[in-house]
């Protein structure tokens, strides 16, 4: 009798397929960056999101005082028919600018924890270690908190919020339509960074990204896109393909189609580089296996080695599992931050 293993083609395929783009130390580093960025635009779909494009028109909703910062919300639109809700936390301390950390969530019930505000029950057992902005904020950055394309308010119209993968059918249309919703959220973010000009008192020379688990994983793959951001601290997001995504049930939105015929997510790195990029990751994270996580940062420190800019990546490893531990993310934060000047 044949046993019969319904994933054994699919896992014989990985082993054998090599990516295209996996580093390598003896070729052109310039010529190799440059055909992998073209190469991540493309399978991302950002040119079919870049037709759809608009002009910002940026609409803002309230504006309140808290307790150490002013709270705006805007909402703007970042191509035709996608409106991007956000909220602008700016400390009360007097400074003429201020560092922007960008704050991203996973797959919570939306943005609004980052603001500390619960809308459902299951926000009570997220606070207060879901609210990233506020943390921000606390640490002397204007903090910039925008909602993810499938999450929260953004969710698809009339399904249920309390879905555990309420982005997924988003994450399929968008392929149907020869997108990724990675792409369109990365897309989001760029365009956001564009809306900080209309607010004088963001350093946009000062750009730090954060985020945990979906967040996380935007806050790499946004860096990857966008220059300007000079700080990247994915959180519980990097791990090989291999070992991760390809290996443990994800979300839809974790997949970019025919990605593994071309890269690694370590090789994307060099989109990064010579930026300063510090992964953290949980030692007994489920879904991002911590060997995975290891394996894939050996390819991390090889590029930043042929940057010349060893000393812009770090990994970080948390006691923890699958969890935004708010402490070691803010320290290696300042860390770096202090590093460059701001």
């Amino acid at each position: 009798m044949i046993e019969i293993q319904g994933d054994s083609c699919h896992k014989w395929l990985t082993e054998k397929i090599k990516p295209y783009f996996l580093f390598d130390e003896t070729k052109d580093y310039t010529t190799y960056k440059e055909q992998l960025r073209e190469k991540y635009i493309e399978l991302l779909g950002m040119k079919n999101i870049e037709k759809n494009a608009c002009p910002l028109n940026v609409q803002i909703e309230s504006e309140e005082q808290k307790d150490g910062y002013k709270q705006i919300r805007f909402v703007f639109e970042s191509e035709k028919n996608a409106f991007v809700p956000c909220y602008l936390l700016i400390p009360d301390t007097g400074k003429e600018k201020y560092p922007v950390a960008i704050t991203l969530q996973g797959h919570s019930t939306g943005f609004h924890n980052s603001i500390g505000v619960i809308k459902f029950e299951q926000d009570e057992a997220y606070q207060p270690r879901g609210q990233f902005a506020i943390q921000a904020v606390k640490q002397g950055f204007i903090a910039l908190a925008i909602e993810q394309r499938g999450m929260g308010e953004r969710r698809p119209s009339g399904r249920n919020l309390q879905s555990a993968n309420m982005c997924e059918y988003e994450a399929h249309i968008a392929l149907m339509l020869g997108r990724t919703i990675l792409g369109e959220r990365v897309w989001d973010v760029s365009k956001a960074i564009d809306v900080l000009a209309n607010f004088p008192v963001c350093d946009t020379e000062k750009i730090l990204i954060t985020g945990n688990s979906g967040g996380g994983t935007m806050t790499y793959y946004a860096s990857c896109y966008d220059e300007r951001i000079k700080l990247a601290v994915p959180s519980c997001a990097f791990c090989t393909y291999k070992d991760s995504i390809m290996d443990l049930f994800h979300c839809s939105c974790n997949f970019i189609p025919h990605a593994y015929e071309w890269f690694e997510m370590q090789d994307l790195s060099c989109l990064i580089a010579p930026r300063r990029l510090a992964i953290i990751a949980g030692e007994s994270d489920p879904i991002f296996p911590i060997f995975g996580v290891e394996e894939g940062y050996k390819t991390v420190e090889k590029i930043y080695k042929a940057e010349n800019a060893s000393e812009n990546c770090r990994l970080i490893k948390t006691p923890k599992g699958h969890w935004w531990c708010e402490d070691i993310v803010w320290n290696t934060i300042k860390e770096e931050t202090a590093k460059l000047g701001w």
